[in-house]
């Protein structure tokens, strides 16, 4: 196989910007990606600075992301962070590894720190980790909120008879591919969508830029862990908030984000938190904004329009599927992850509440929550249990990272496991196996303080990137 070859200047006609994350291209993808042809090198480069969010948590490619976010400067006036972490409740323990852990103590000793919960999912990320949920005082963290800002859920029941998906599989194949695009991927003619006139795109300096790109992918997905697939409901609780009797339905559920415009508003925005806040090494990815500020402003606003943005996407893929089912939905669940809200808490204070891959909820407030290609996903209500801060588990959570996925599992170990299940993939790589993440049955276990179940989602027909 010929060697890989990358440059700097091709680097840069792609979007990279000059600087750390150039080098580290260089030095790191020849090394980890050697048995990758050219072109899929080229290809994954061109993912990276695309959507950046979707690598953040890889082992190595997530160093090149955390370079893209490194601050132009430092002040020397370093904050101190406190001596001792806050308390904070850990659900499902013994399942979270310890750079997680770390990473969370770290973010208990920040100044603006009121309290803060570990959901049975976490994992380790940038600044807090997936999993983590943060309370501040009148502060945001960007890589508190994440790169995938407003990344979410979103499921469909339809009144379709879920023995359908076998009958008239070609079909619902053919549906997929035909109404859904994911990484680099767009649709020729983009819908039309009211959130793309938001004044917001006008009154935010960094989104009038970003406004093109935004409509050139709406109604499309991310790379990574992003999908749509159909599969088969289950619901298991009468009365529920649908109306619906127990039995089975057929489903459609998706997962994405706010594609590019999310990512650049993270990367920006966290630039110019590490700026204007500079902390110790260990925590410098937790750097904020205050609310007090012209950029903590402007980035809340961005923030609120990047989470509408990525829910406007979701509801374009579901508009889509519906038009060509001919269909009406018997209810559709959306929740999201990866955003700062503003709560009251148990003291009756009203605090900026961070959920980085943690799902809301409160009492009464419904969700979805993922386990993998071939596991259930879990229609959820919340129980608005205080010491959670009203969170639960995005997902079943990863227990691999990407490399050791992509080192540990084989195509022929994935296809008989998908035999097994009765699942077909299409697209997806083996870097998101289902023995990439944990159990969801543990993880569902270890929160049942924190949500009760409806329902259920088993996947059938999965749609990701790649071919």
């Amino acid at each position: 196989m010929a060697k890989i070859q990358i440059r700097g200047k091709e680097l840069i006609k792609m979007g990279y910007p000059e600087g750390p994350a150039i080098g580290l291209c260089i030095n790191l993808i020849p090394k980890h990606y050697k048995r990758h042809t050219q072109a899929q090198v080229d290809e994954l480069l061109q993912a990276i600075i695309a959507n950046p969010s979707d690598y953040a948590e890889d082992a190595v490619l997530g160093r090149i992301v955390e370079a893209l976010v490194e601050p132009a400067h430092q002040d020397p006036q370093v904050i101190d962070l406190e001596p001792q972490a806050k308390p904070y409740p850990i659900f499902g323990a013994e399942k979270i590894e310890a750079g997680a852990l770390q990473q969370m103590e770290t973010a208990m000793r920040l100044p603006v720190t009121h309290a803060g919960a570990l959901m049975p999912d976490a994992h380790q990320g940038y600044g807090l980790p997936i999993g983590g949920v943060l309370a501040t005082e009148n502060a945001v963290i960007p890589y508190g909120v994440g790169m995938d800002i407003g990344c979410r859920m979103c499921m469909t029941i339809y009144p379709l008879d879920p023995h359908e998906l076998e009958a008239k599989r070609s079909m619902f194949k053919k549906l997929l591919l035909e109404n859904t695009r994911f990484g680099l991927g767009v649709f020729d003619k983009p819908m039309d969508d009211a959130i793309l006139e938001r004044a917001e795109f006008k009154e935010v300096p960094k989104l009038r830029s970003l406004k093109t790109k935004a409509w050139q992918q709406i109604g499309s997905s991310g790379s990574g862990n992003h999908f749509v697939e159909f599969g088969i409901v289950e619901i298991m609780d009468e009365p529920n908030e649908f109306n619906l009797p127990l039995g089975k339905y057929l489903g459609l559920m998706s997962h994405s984000g706010s594609r590019g415009l999310g990512a650049t508003l993270a990367q920006y925005y966290t630039k110019l938190a590490m700026e204007t806040c500079t902390l110790p090494k260990q925590a410098q990815h937790l750097a904020w904004l205050s609310l007090d500020t012209e950029a903590g402003q402007e980035y809340w606003t961005a923030m609120n329009l990047a989470g509408d943005y990525a829910s406007a996407c979701h509801h374009q893929i579901h508009h889509r599927m519906a038009k060509s089912l001919g269909e009406k939905s018997l209810a559709i669940i959306e929740n999201h992850h990866n955003f700062a809200w503003k709560e009251i808490l148990a003291d009756g204070k009203e605090y900026i509440v961070h959920r980085k891959g943690a799902t809301p909820a409160g009492k009464g407030v419904l969700g979805v929550i993922p386990g993998s290609m071939t596991a259930p996903a879990f229609i959820v209500r919340g129980k608005g249990y205080a010491d959670s801060l009203n969170s639960a588990s995005h997902g079943a959570g990863r227990q691999m990272s990407r490399r050791q996925a992509l080192g540990a599992v084989t195509k022929s170990d994935l296809d008989k496991h998908l035999r097994t299940h009765g699942v077909e993939l299409m697209g997806g790589g083996l870097d998101e196996a289902p023995f990439a993440y944990k159990n969801i049955h543990h993880v569902m276990a270890a929160q049942v303080e924190l949500v009760e179940t409806i329902g259920t989602f088993h996947p059938k027909i999965v749609r990701m990137d790649g071919e």
